[in-house]
Order: C-alpha cells, then structure tokens, then sequence
C-alpha cells in the first residue's frame, strides 16, 4: 500500500473512532445543538406564518453566500424545488416575496448569531491549539465595493480620487479573528471617508471583545500609543509591525539593551490630544508606556512582552509570520465566498449581506474546526475551499445527519490539508489578459446618449 493511501486509512480509522464518542462533535452541534437553538428563538422577530419565515429566509441568505449563483433568483428557485419534492404546495419563482422578507430580517439577529457561534468555537478551542497556552487574536481591515446608487454613495462615499459616476462606495470592515480556529470573533464597519473612518477607530470599537491574557496581532497600522495602553489596561498583550514613521528613527544603541537588535524603549503620550478622544480619556492615560523593540525575520517589532527569556525573538518571529493567516481569511470571506461585490443597493441591506457572508464564513470554520479535531490536526491545515465545496454538495444532496454519515462527511473534509510552503513568495500579477473594453470614464448616462448619436465605436483590434 501507498504510505500516503496508508496515512489517508489511519486518519479515517482515526474520525471513526473519535465519532464513536457521544461527545466527539463538540463543535458540529453548536448547530443544531439547544444552546444555540434558543438563541436562534430569542432573536427572532414577531412574526406571522408566512412563505418565508425569519429562520428559512436566513438559511437561504446563507445559501446564497455560499452559491457561486448568488442572485436572489436562484435561492428562490431552489426552495420551490425543494418544495415540489418535498411534497408541499408550489409557490411562484418570482424573487419579489424574498426579498420582503430578506428585508423584515433584523440585521442584529444575523450579527448575534456570528459573534454567538465563534465565541462558542473560541471557548471550546482546545489548548494545544494555543501558541504556548495563550489565546492569538488577528485584526486586520479591508474594503468592501457595493453597487452604486444613491443611498450607498451616501453612507459610504467612493474615494474622492473617483470622478462622480465612475466608482463605486466603498464601506470599511476591521474585523478580529481568532488564530487557532480562524472564527471571526466580531467586525465593525464604516465608511473609507470621513471622522472615525480608519482601521483605529474601528478596531477600538472592537476590544470589549478581547479578555485578558490574550495576544493581539496586527500589522503597522496599529503601534499606537493610545492603543497599547488600551491593551495594557485590559491586560492584554499586543505584537505589531513598527510603523514606517518610527521604524527610520530606530536605533538599537540606545536605552535598555536585551541582545543584538532587541531593546526596551520608553515611549511618551503624545502632546497633542487625537480629535476622536475625549479630554477625560486623554488625562487619564499614563505618561510613558515601555515596550520592547526587536529586529526579526526582516521586520522591526514593537510588543509589550517585554522578558527576552520567557519570549525569545526566534519565538516572537514565528509568531508575527502567523499573522498572515488573517489576510488569507480576508481573502476567503471576499474572493473564495464572494463579499468583495456587495449586490445590495441600500446601506441597511448592505450591512446585512456583510454579516450574512461573515455568518457563512463561521459556518464553514466550524466545520473545519470539527473536522481537525477528529483528525488531529490543526484546523489551519486543512482547505477552506474543499470545506465550503463539501458542504454545498453536502447541502444540496439533501443528506441525514447520522452518525455515519457525519464521520464520512468530516473524513472527506480531512482529506485536503493544504501544503506547507514556508517563505512563500508570488507575484501580485494577473497572467490573464482582460478582454479589450475601454475603460468607462463618462457617466454612463452620457455614454449612453453618444450612443445613441454615434452608435458604438468600432471593435478594438
């Protein structure tokens, strides 16, 4: 036998043997689970018995973040077909009673029901998943384009470098994400313009959800004075990228030495108050906060784990290049499940389709998360995509959810464990050529009238 066929029969042997346990799917019933259920009760809104009720109309806003089809058409189609064979009446295929009720959606329930299911992932994570017992935190930010109308332009203005008519508005999303399992623990959003739009002022409105003991990871954007002492004060640790602004007047020679490239360095509340903080706020922070600098793995650090003995920078390295795990969840929330359009055309229905992917999203590391457990890997090994596939297919051939089958499902999930490529390094180019359209750089109103005019222009060669 192959010893890869070989490793791939222990591991089924392996889930087998987990599943037998009565409390093996620790995480799988997070989702059908009690617990869960009364939340899913307590969260929906007063309602009479329609064709889609608030839990069905959330299920098949699901489906639609998880379809590559995602127009409401096709998740109207397919619920009257599991109707027709589901023995029930036939309703129309008109999308226009699902889009009510996509709308009648509390936009909080969507929001709770995230937060909920990763916090119940985070608090069942086990240990050995932890870098050295301690819980990671990511936080990173990204932007999101929504259709261009009005109200969005509104609420979420395009980038002012953006002639009027020819971009698109764009909403802001810093979320945290947790390291072990990658669920999403919580996200704000905001617009790209204006006071309080930054990645700071959204990740502050995001700490309550951190506790004490833990590690936040960020990039540069983050080694703020303000925001260190934040986490000091909730007895949090932080590792961040140095800013570039401070990073060219670092130098090693001076303060309190640790080793080659590794000092601690006494940094003081600056003299001017930020316009987002209060007065109050701004007294009340201390004068100097110590922190440790170090030089690793090509990139200058600024951490509050200050005792080189208890964290060396070998280890300090290793965990910084984790930090690139939240830009690959990033890109699975907007390219692998499709956030990265919005199709909603007001603000209200934007933020709802946001948490519906973000939902979607946890979905799917739950899975993961249950599938490594019975495994014994690390859920970070295993594929996001093949997970999401396996469930769609899962979905849609409308199997029960017994035992057996559950342990096959998680062993199919196992299978693909994605490869260790350590120091990675790809072009940030496309090979594919895009078709020769121009680029629209008129209102489209115009064009359309010069159109009319002069019909279109001649093919390009």
């Amino acid at each position: 036998m192959h010893p890869n066929q070989r490793a791939g029969l222990h591991q089924q042997q392996r889930v087998r043997r987990y599943a037998a346990d009565s409390d093996s799917y620790a995480f799988f019933n997070v989702l059908t689970g009690p617990e869960l259920l009364g939340q899913v009760e307590s969260l929906l809104p007063e309602h009479r018995e329609r064709l889609f009720p608030p839990t069905e109309t959330l299920s098949m806003f699901l489906a639609q973040a998880m379809s590559a089809d995602r127009s409401c058409q096709q998740a109207v189609d397919e619920a009257a077909i599991k109707r027709l064979n589901g023995g029930l009446p036939r309703c129309s295929t008109h999308t226009g009673a699902y889009c009510r009720a996509r709308q009648r959606l509390p936009v909080e329930m969507v929001a709770t029901l995230t937060r909920r299911t990763a916090r119940v992932m985070a608090e069942r994570t086990p240990p050995t998943w932890h870098w050295r017992g301690r819980a990671v935190r990511l936080g990173d930010g990204a932007t999101v384009a929504l259709p261009d109308t009005p109200d969005n332009q509104e609420v979420y203005p395009q980038p002012r470098s953006q002639q009027p008519g020819l971009g698109f508005p764009l909403c802001r999303l810093v979320g945290i994400i947790c390291l072990a399992s990658g669920a999403l623990l919580d996200a704000a959003m905001g617009p790209c313009r204006g006071k309080g739009s930054d990645e700071q002022s959204l990740l502050r409105s995001l700490l309550d959800v951190l506790e004490s003991g833990e590690i936040l990871l960020g990039d540069a954007f983050y080694a703020t004075y303000f925001l260190l002492c934040a986490l000091r004060e909730r007895g949090i640790d932080g590792v961040f990228e140095q800013h570039g602004a401070r990073r060219r007047r670092t130098d090693f020679r001076r303060e309190q030495r640790l080793g080659a490239r590794d000092h601690l360095i006494e940094l003081r509340k600056p003299k001017l108050k930020p316009a987002w903080m209060s007065q109050v706020d701004y007294d009340q922070a201390p004068d100097t906060l110590t922190v440790r600098e170090l030089h690793t793995g090509g990139k200058i650090l600024i951490t509050t784990l200050l005792c080189p003995k208890q964290t060396t920078k070998a280890a300090l390295k290793g965990l910084y290049r984790d930090r690139w795990h939240v830009e690959l969840d990033l890109r699975n929330i907007k390219t692998t499940l499709g956030m990265e359009r919005l199709s909603c055309r007001t603000p209200a229905m934007a933020q709802k389709e946001i948490w519906v992917y973000l939902l979607a999203y946890n979905l799917i590391r739950l899975l993961m998360a249950q599938s490594a457990l019975l495994a014994e890997v690390l859920p970070r090994q295993l594929s996001f995509k093949h997970t999401l596939q396996i469930w769609i297919a899962w979905r849609q051939s409308g199997a029960q959810s017994d035992d057996d089958k559950l342990a096959g499902l998680f062993i199919l999930i196992a299978q693909q464990q994605v490869g260790n490529r350590p120091g990675r390094i790809e072009p940030r180019a496309v090979k594919r050529r895009p078709k020769p359209f121009p680029l629209l750089t008129k209102h489209r109103d115009i064009a359309r009238e010069e159109i009319r005019v002069n019909g279109h222009p001649k093919k390009l060669k």
